[in-house]
């Protein structure tokens, strides 16, 4: 019997699910009560809280540009996933004491909270973009179980997108402002099962028809950018520049804006001088440029 007529749905995919599930549950949790600890804790005026999360999100999606890239060419679908996860977990402990001390050191607490911003930018650009693209490549290409696959996938995330909030709030927004750090709390041990499941059971369970293992380091990438050394350093150094990055939005210059404007510019560009894409696939690209700017 080929794939294409086989019933159920490889392993692999609930694997997918609940390691996205649970990413979904930290990201979207701490989401939930960011604006709220911004003005009851830490006292930020309400227009600069607002600013501040636009910031934040926008420069969360923008940096999956440099988390899928890194993927592609260097450290493969796998360690990013982990790679990025165990920053997020890190940037949400980071968080629970920069709520931890905001009344007893608020220069210290607001530099943790600027630290942690940008960790959850840094991990969340190599976690996100590296794990739904894998969902497809469970089944062979005329598999017609595919579309099931990615609504099974998508419940994932819709899962861990409306526990989250709801958890995190419930331990979060007590009406003490004290709280708010259990909610990062919370957040940072959804992130770590998220990590805990990856570690454990890809390499089993996640492989094509073919039983390959996906999302490994691919086999052209230079030996030197496997080293755990390397990766330590290259997170650590994305982290630095993230947190700049947020910090001078909102404190020195609001230049965020203007560079969202040039992206939807250079990396249309990027794309179709690329003379290695094909015209087919440079036609979906359109397609999805199109979407994203709606």
């Amino acid at each position: 019997m080929n794939q294409a007529a086989s019933k159920g749905h490889p392993k692999g995919l609930y694997i997918l699910f609940a390691t996205e599930m649970w990413e979904r549950f930290c990201y979207y949790g701490m989401r939930a009560i960011l604006i709220l600890f911004m003005t009851q804790a830490l006292l930020f005026k309400k227009d600069f809280a607002s600013n501040l999360y636009g910031s934040y999100i926008s420069l969360i999606y923008l940096s999956g540009l440099v988390g899928g890239y890194m993927a592609d060419r260097y450290w493969g679908n796998q360690r990013s996933i982990i790679a990025g996860g165990i920053v997020m977990a890190i940037s949400e402990i980071i968080l629970f004491f920069c709520a931890s001390m905001y009344k007893t050191a608020p220069d210290i607490s607001s530099l943790l909270f600027f630290c942690g911003l940008g960790m959850m930018i840094a991990g969340n650009g190599f976690f996100k973009p590296n794990i739904s693209n894998m969902v497809g490549q469970l089944y062979r290409p005329n598999d017609n179980r595919k579309d099931s696959a990615y609504t099974i996938f998508y419940m994932g995330i819709n899962l861990g997108g409306a526990i989250g909030p709801f958890i995190c709030g419930l331990v979060g927004n007590t009406g003490n402002p004290e709280d708010f750090k259990w909610a990062f709390l919370v957040a940072a041990i959804g992130m770590v099962i998220s990590v805990v499941i990856q570690v454990i059971f890809h390499k089993k369970y996640v492989t094509d028809p073919d039983n390959e293992v996906l999302g490994m380091i691919p086999k052209d990438s230079p030996k030197a950018s496997r080293s755990p050394l390397v990766t330590v350093g290259g997170l650590a150094l994305y982290s630095v520049i993230a947190i700049g990055l947020i910090y001078a939005d909102v404190k020195v210059f609001p230049y965020l804006f203007y560079l969202l404007i040039a992206c939807f510019v250079l990396i249309p560009f990027m794309i179709y001088t690329d003379k290695t894409l094909t015209k087919d696939e440079k036609s979906k690209v359109a397609v999805i440029i199109a979407v994203c700017f709606l």
